[in-house]
């Protein structure tokens, strides 16, 4: 697959096959990712690694009770939009799929959000290239319970950037029409 075909296969993917992601695979692709810029070379990544159907919906059931939690606490919370869906028993934040990789940084670091979304974008397009699918699903950051940040191997100093879903696609939804490009000047 040339690039170009990357790009356009690379979609949010919300609807997996029931089919598990080997492991050596996705430690293809974080190896391949970890080839995205950081900031000073600094590389501040690392890598969470959950292939357990259980675990992953206790990720999203933790999630939901937190985000729920803020919107009662806070009508204006910004996540508000999703309390309907939050509040079925049966929604996944992580669309049931087969794999979540959760892409941590050092809590501390100014540029860790930075690097990691570009090594999350990596991350996307290397799945993409292998016939995975992967959805950033931000709701699945809200972990707080000392318990299972310690199940999943979450060092206090560390803080999820981007929780992605992955696993083989039922099928690559079409692209939604992109605007054109806001050029603001041409300066020769």
């Amino acid at each position: 697959m040339d690039f170009s075909q990357v790009l356009k296969n690379r979609r949010s993917i919300r609807d997996f096959q029931d089919k598990d992601v080997p492991i050596n695979l996705v430690h293809e692709i974080i190896e391949e990712s970890c080839l995205a810029p950081s900031s000073m070379n600094g590389q501040p990544w690392s890598f969470i690694m959950i292939n357990n159907r259980d675990l992953i919906k206790k990720l999203s059931d933790e999630s939901k009770k937190n985000i729920l939690s803020k919107i009662a606490k806070n009508p204006d919370y910004p996540l508000k939009r999703y309390e309907g869906v939050l509040k079925v028993e049966a929604f996944n934040v992580f669309y049931n799929a087969p794999c979540v990789v959760l892409i941590t940084g050092p809590r501390a670091m100014q540029s860790s959000v930075v690097d990691c979304t570009l090594l999350a974008s990596y991350f996307m397009l290397c799945a993409a290239a292998k016939g995975l699918g992967t959805c950033w699903i931000g709701l699945g950051a809200h972990i707080q319970d000392p318990k299972i940040k310690k199940e999943i191997g979450l060092p206090d100093d560390q803080v999820i950037i981007a929780p992605l879903s992955l696993g083989y696609p039922t099928k690559i939804p079409e692209a939604l029409k992109r605007m054109p490009p806001k050029i603001l000047k041409i300066v020769e």
